[in-house]
């Protein structure tokens, strides 16, 4: 017992940097951005003033916060059937990939670890539409691109596009999980005159469900926090060409916070979205977990 109570005492020792981290910067930020969503906070005067309900109903009859949701919410219906798609076609890439697949997991991995800044400003030059390099490539082959950062239909699948050049993350956990499919199934599945198509959706989808499951969750929270991206692209500077098109929550957010100072109408619009992901993975856990294979249950 003296052992044991030494050895939980050094557990919480080592891990006691991240507590206190958790502690501060984490869960008193919340606590705290909690207290002054019910309060008129004016940052630029410093003055905090009780507000009750106000600000929620704010949300309620503000447009921009319905805008904002709405882009975000086909934003992410976009993007995260794309990245899973993608990066699970380059993780199965991968996995067949015999000699050199350090080299090209490297490659793949590269753009991830680009700044989003400079990610930003490729994406400017390549999606321009008239001397961008994406519609000069799709004239090649008889296609007029379209106006990608100007016409509000294509202003969200040009941040999908930017989105899925930093897929490698997803790409990895797949392809661990990939590794961990045993090689006897497939085997087994050839003897019996299971083809490539067949395998992959009997044997692979199955046994790698859990690890999508898992990207899924992460993916669908990432999506609705959405900023860096469509804030280089189209926030930066004043020039925007369709400003409720491109109007993202967490942009909008930004914008009411650092912007216009209002930190009490900000962080409802924080919790309100916090409460949407909580939703939102709630329902996903429950309707993931009839279709995700978990090793050594019935």
């Amino acid at each position: 017992m003296r052992y044991q109570r030494r050895e939980a005492v050094a557990g919480y020792l080592f891990i006691a940097p991240w507590i206190i981290g958790f502690l501060i910067f984490t869960l008193g930020a919340m606590i705290y951005s909690l207290v002054i969503s019910f309060s008129h906070y004016n940052l630029a005067t410093d003055v905090i003033k009780p507000a009750g309900l106000a600000n929620y109903q704010a949300l309620l009859d503000d447009p921009k916060v319905a805008t904002s949701l709405s882009n975000t919410l086909f934003y992410a219906l976009l993007a995260v059937p794309a990245e899973i798609c993608f990066a699970l076609l380059l993780a199965v890439l991968l996995d067949r990939v015999g000699r050199g697949a350090g080299f090209f997991r490297t490659v793949y991995y590269l753009p991830k670890m680009t700044p989003t800044v400079a990610t930003a400003s490729v994406f400017l030059l390549l999606l321009n539409g008239n001397v961008g390099a994406v519609n000069q490539g799709l004239r090649l082959i008889g296609i007029d691109g379209p106006q990608w950062l100007v016409d509000p239909a294509w202003l969200k699948p040009s941040v999908v596009l930017m989105t899925l050049w930093t897929v490698s993350g997803t790409m990895v956990i797949f392809l661990a999980a990939l590794k961990n499919v045993p090689r006897d199934l497939y085997e087994v599945a050839s003897l019996d005159g299971a083809g490539p198509v067949r395998r992959f959706f009997s044997i692979t989808l199955p046994m790698i469900s859990g690890a999508m499951f898992f990207n899924v969750i992460i993916l669908t929270i990432a999506a609705f926090q959405v900023f860096d991206q469509a804030y280089l692209l189209f926030w930066r500077d004043q020039n925007n060409a369709a400003p409720d098109a491109s109007l993202f929550y967490a942009v909008y957010l930004f914008q009411e916070a650092f912007r216009q100072f209002n930190f009490g109408f900000a962080a409802a619009m924080a919790w309100l979205l916090f409460v949407i992901l909580m939703i939102l993975t709630f329902i996903q856990v429950k309707v993931g977990n009839r279709f995700v294979y978990y090793e050594g249950s019935r």
